[in-house]
């Protein structure tokens, strides 16, 4: 008795018509009747594309990320520079350092104490007397405190002729201690045929501030500070 084999191409296609026969005729508003096949196939498709967005809202933000980083790249690279140069130049950035702060010693001894200020204005006034010249007015102002230093202001006019005035701010300026003349006016007294000059300036000498100027300066700093807090 002889037996019937049946095609595996016959039975592949019995599967894929029974598979699309799940899909017809589906009512769109009970999914829960329909058939396994459509079921499954529906959860896979809904499964995958939250997958999808879920990925793609991730990349974006770490795309964002990446793009905030890449805009520092250029900024660090600078910095980077700016540093390498500074490593490779170090040795001759402390000799400069040194050399500043040398320079610093030095204008800082050319500032007198309090106790100082006295012999600085005889100075200035025996620099004008040894030029020749006659003080009409010479008289000290009011010291005004800054952040490092005190500065005195001096009135100061003197009469003369015009190379020995030349000469004295000459030696004012070559004094021991920073001296510096300012609002220069010169002119003629009168007609009396001398040939005498008048110079009208102001003289500004400085001083360092003593531990009590600081401390007390100090305190104001701390308790404008204070006030300015709501």
């Amino acid at each position: 008795m002889a037996t019937q084999t049946r095609s595996p191409n016959f039975e592949l296609s019995t599967m894929f018509e029974n598979a699309a026969a799940q899909f017809r005729g589906l009512d769109t508003r009970q999914p829960g009747q329909w058939p396994l096949l459509p079921k499954l196939a529906t959860w896979l498709a809904l499964a995958a594309m939250v997958v999808l967005l879920g990925w793609l809202l991730l990349l974006q933000g770490k795309n964002d990320e990446l793009e905030a980083e890449r805009n520092k790249e250029p900024a660090l690279k600078t910095d980077y520079r700016s540093k390498l140069a500074q490593a490779v130049n170090l040795p001759e950035l402390k000799k400069q350092k040194l050399q500043v702060e040398e320079y610093v010693t030095q204008l800082e001894k050319q500032l007198p104490g309090k106790a100082e200020m006295d012999a600085l204005l005889s100075d200035i006034n025996q620099a004008g007397l040894g030029r020749g010249l006659q003080f009409e007015l010479f008289r000290p102002g009011s010291v005004a405190v800054k952040d490092y230093y005190a500065e005195l202001p001096i009135a100061v006019k003197v009469s003369g002729r015009y190379h020995d005035i030349g000469a004295f701010a000459a030696d004012v300026a070559n004094l021991s201690r920073i001296v510096t003349l300012h609002d220069l006016t010169i002119a003629t007294p009168g007609k009396d045929g001398t040939g005498l000059l008048s110079m009208d300036a102001t003289a500004r000498t400085y001083r360092y501030l003593d531990q009590t100027e600081v401390a007390a300066q100090a305190a104001q700093k701390k308790a404008a500070a204070g006030a300015k807090k709501p």
